[in-house]
């Protein structure tokens, strides 16, 4: 498989004093069309509104820093207004219309991962805007938008026009916005800081997993997720995603190395990875990372609502789950290696801490 699999970082696409909007670009980083699959970021600074829109993809989204409020208009419902904060995974399956707000002085960061197979163009979202300069309804003559919100034409020139921003503006710190509502979240985020632990292993890491039986609304957008923290020099199991599905992963924050290996055994890919570096393993290929010091976290996407992982080393790893003559004759080595092999990472699965 040639093709460049090296981390890269999004970049702007537009954006203004209330914030912006980046995204990685399929020709920088050629797995996103061919994996079908979008990334981008929302920054939104006090007071900035992200303006109504739908988008041409399903998503996850995961609030990288900040906390703000978050309207989500599923198809035929009403509006769910939800307080949002760091570590909150919102699944926003097709046709949702969304709008983000933040009304603190920190910064809001917000990361959406998800499936453009249906997208105008693979491996990018296409964002289409209620309103703004760019608004769908400014497409339309003032005859069909008088007729379609019957309202009259001054009206109308009013609606369509007045808001010469796109995307994302800035408004008025005196401006009431929406509170939310404590019952809205129910079935719509979950906390992965907060959530149970899937995996938890003393000085190597923890995980927690998206799946359809701790967010439901996954199942709709057809995509697992999962956060990972690393302790610091630990190191993650070599393993792959045994259903065909395709791992996206965002580095939060840390630093540490990566390797990536695949068809007949060729090393594809040995990188440092930091924070904000975006990549993508290909499907059926090994990864494994090693944290530096001051450990690794890792958001990733899995192209499957319930993704299943066989791990290459460990306590669950496949190798204990062969036997001894099998791995004997494989290894082409003597009974006491095989013995030798087996008998380490008796008590360890998934993260290894680092020796003393």
């Amino acid at each position: 498989m040639d093709i460049d699999l090296s981390p890269k970082l999004a970049k702007k696409l537009y954006g203004g004093d209330g914030g912006s909007y980046h995204a990685w670009c399929p020709n920088e980083l050629p797995m996103l069309k061919q994996g079908n699959i979008g990334a981008g970021k929302l920054f939104l600074a006090k007071n900035g509104l992200a303006l109504p829109r739908y988008s041409d993809s399903a998503k996850v989204g995961y609030v990288l820093q900040g906390n703000g409020v978050a309207g989500i208009v599923l198809p035929e419902k009403e509006e769910k207004v939800l307080a949002i904060k760091t570590g909150d995974a919102i699944a926003l399956p097709f046709g949702v219309v969304t709008w983000w707000y933040n009304k603190e002085d920190t910064e809001l960061q917000i990361l959406f991962l998800g499936d453009t197979k249906t997208a105008h163009k693979p491996g990018s979202f296409t964002d289409f805007f209620l309103t703004g300069s760019n608004g769908i309804f400014t497409g339309f003559s003032m005859e069909f938008v008088c007729r379609a919100w019957d309202v009259d034409e001054s009206t109308a020139k009013a609606l369509v026009g007045n808001q010469k921003d796109n995307g994302i503006v800035k408004v008025d710190a005196g401006a009431k916005m929406p509170e939310p509502n404590k019952d809205h979240r129910n079935g719509m985020a979950l906390n992965c800081l907060d959530a149970p632990l899937d995996v938890d292993i003393k000085g190597g890491g923890r995980v927690v997993v998206l799946n359809t039986k701790n967010l439901p609304l996954v199942g709709e957008v057809g995509l697992g997720a999962d956060l990972v923290r690393l302790d610091g020099n630990a190191m993650c199991s070599p393993g792959f995603s045994c259903d065909s599905a395709l791992q996206v992963t965002y580095i939060v924050r840390g630093s540490g190395r990566a390797q990536v290996v695949g068809v007949d055994g060729k090393r594809v890919l040995e990188t440092t990875v930091q924070a904000g570096n975006l990549f993508i393993v290909p499907r059926f290929f090994v990864v494994s990372k090693i944290s530096d010091n001051d450990g690794l976290e890792w958001f990733s996407i899995i192209t499957t609502p319930n993704p299943i992982f066989t791990h290459m080393a460990g306590r669950t790893s496949a190798w204990k789950a062969l036997s001894p003559e099998v791995l004997q004759a494989s290894f082409n080595v003597t009974p006491e290696v095989e013995k030798t092999f087996r008998s380490k990472r008796m008590n360890s699965e998934i993260f290894f801490a680092p020796t003393k």
